[in-house]
């Protein structure tokens, strides 16, 4: 108990900092993740949908071409226009990995059953040379 006290910040960053390493296992239950070159050859096969849950500001920046943009705050209200693709893979890209699990866990929740989100986001898809637009 001594040691706890004397030691309470390290106890709080010990604690914050595994809390920040389950949350996305949380948030988005059990997401399936992909790199790079298994989403492509799953958008060539399969024809997936790539959905990018990221802010408008980090969509303009660049993006995969075809891919369709809903943010994280508004994928619940938007997913009707989802409704089509329920049968389709999905991908879905944020920037680094945390708001694609957290969307893949909502359209879990919503009945879509081939959801994957893009390990490391659109910096892992930018490190692998593959091809961003800016064009919408």
């Amino acid at each position: 108990m001594e040691f706890l006290q004397e030691n309470m910040v390290w106890v709080g960053i010990a604690i914050v900092s595994g809390g920040m390493l389950l949350w996305p296992m949380v948030a988005g239950g059990n997401v399936s993740n992909l790199s790079p070159a298994e989403a492509t050859l799953l958008m060539n096969r399969e024809d997936a949908l790539v959905l990018d849950v990221r802010e408008t500001a980090e969509w303009s920046t660049g993006h995969i071409t075809g891919a369709r943009h809903i943010t994280l705050g508004q994928l619940e209200k938007r997913m009707s226009e989802l409704e089509k693709f329920k049968d389709k893979p999905i991908i879905v890209i944020c920037a680094s990995g945390n708001r694609s699990s957290s969307a893949c866990g909502q359209l879990k929740k919503s009945g879509f059953a081939k959801v994957f989100s893009l390990a490391g986001g659109i910096g892992s898809w930018r490190d692998a040379s593959l091809p961003l637009t800016t064009k919408s």
